[in-house]
């Protein structure tokens, strides 16, 4: 099962995450940028941006580029948001040519490279594009130890011409969690649509992640309060090249 969400379903994610408060989650962001970053400038990277919904936000404040390997969602972002860039890239290794203020990677994507061995060197390509005194904002996926295996979870969304519904099981195996979605789609003129997919995504640690950023130059701390409930946030000012 391939991730729907990001193709065939790219044009109602902002729907099927219609609840997200990206606005105050974006001013949020910026507080904790004003409080962290050490550079000067304002250029801004988000990774793994989506739909570029906090951009829309962010981009009053910030020079902004977004990054996402789906070019269905770059292709909504730009729809979404004027006056950024964007760029479609792994944040794997993605490779740029100028260096950020901050560098976002939110709404747990950072999960979806699964393993440490791939998160160190994300973490690693992140800290080569950030500025020294930059700092970079990570929101993780669940942390090992706190994933809740067999759990169940439903959202809907209900409009004049379209309504959706998804719903969700979740699976762990060693240190992965494995999320099973399946999607009804009833649009106008259109039917009834079924969908499933599967995400695979790490389960981390706090301390583990922490040394990585250390390792490759990051000054860094975790707020256990963050965007999302039970998720907190990583902040890493950059302090060496």
């Amino acid at each position: 099962m391939s991730k729907v969400l990001y193709k065939d379903l790219a044009k109602y994610y902002d729907l099927i995450y219609d609840s997200k408060d990206y606005k105050k989650e974006a001013e949020k962001i910026r507080k904790l940028i004003k409080k962290y970053k050490k550079s000067k400038g304002i250029e801004l990277l988000d990774v793994g941006c989506g739909t570029g919904r906090h951009l829309k936000y962010l981009k009053k404040h910030f020079s902004c580029t977004g990054l996402d390997k789906n070019k269905e969602m770059i292709s909504i972002a730009k729809k979404n948001v004027d006056g950024a860039k964007f760029r479609i890239g792994d944040m794997m290794n993605f490779s740029l040519k100028k260096k950020s203020d901050v560098i976002l990677c939110l709404f747990s994507t950072i999960g979806y490279v699964k393993n440490y061995k791939n998160l160190k060197e994300t973490i690693n390509n992140f800290s080569k594009h950030l500025k020294e005194g930059g700092v970079l904002i990570i929101e993780p996926w669940v942390h090992s130890g706190e994933f809740k295996h067999n759990s169940i979870h439903m959202e809907v969304y209900s409009g004049k011409d379209i309504k959706l519904a998804r719903a969700g099981y979740s699976r762990k195996r060693g240190n992965i969690s494995i999320v099973y979605m399946e999607y009804l789609v009833v649009e106008k003129n259109k039917g009834i649509r079924h969908f499933k997919e599967k995400h695979e995504m790490g389960l981390f640690g706090v301390n583990q992640t922490l040394k990585i950023m250390k390792d490759v130059g990051l000054k860094s701390i975790f707020l256990k309060r963050g965007l999302t409930s039970g998720r907190g946030l990583y902040i890493g000012v950059k302090v060496r090249e």
